[in-house]
């Protein structure tokens, strides 16, 4: 179980470093991202934040060498701002999270469509079969009075 001390560390390293990313950093390369998460290592020396992009597989690779690239420049705002003994290595991860859920729901799209559809065949063919029962009980009825 993690400690109280490394989710309050992780938190404010998230927080930097997601402020830093979308104020301060000027690199063209990175855009679109969003930090979802940091996990402390427990000793404080390491640091691996999730990010999420948005955008093409190239531009989310752009992304992640531009934040590589910028590692040293985020690990001293954390520096700056947080008082620890150690400054935490970053280490970046893709968060495949976001992505993956809206692959889930378009695959629940596609189902419900295809579901709509199948329901609406066979309403249709059910009224067909019924046209052709009240036709055949019309015809029985005509013999009868005849």
């Amino acid at each position: 179980m993690t400690s109280r001390r490394l989710l309050k560390a992780a938190e404010a390293i998230r927080e930097v470093v997601s402020m830093a990313i979308l104020t301060e950093l000027r690199d063209p390369r990175i855009q679109d991202v969003t930090v979802i998460g940091v996990e402390v290592a427990p000793d404080m020396r390491q640091a691996k934040v999730a990010v999420s992009i948005m955008g093409s597989e190239s531009k989310q690779q752009l992304a992640m060498r531009g934040l590589e690239n910028a590692k040293g420049f985020l690990q001293s705002r954390i520096a700056e701002r947080i008082d620890t003994r150690y400054t935490p290595k970053l280490q970046f991860t893709m968060d495949q999270g976001v992505k993956k859920s809206l692959e889930v729901g378009r695959i629940l799209d596609q189902l419900a469509a295809e579901r709509a559809a199948r329901e609406a065949e066979n309403a249709s063919a059910q009224s067909d079969a019924g046209e052709t029962e009240s036709a055949d009980e019309d015809d029985t009825a005509q013999e009868d009075l005849n």
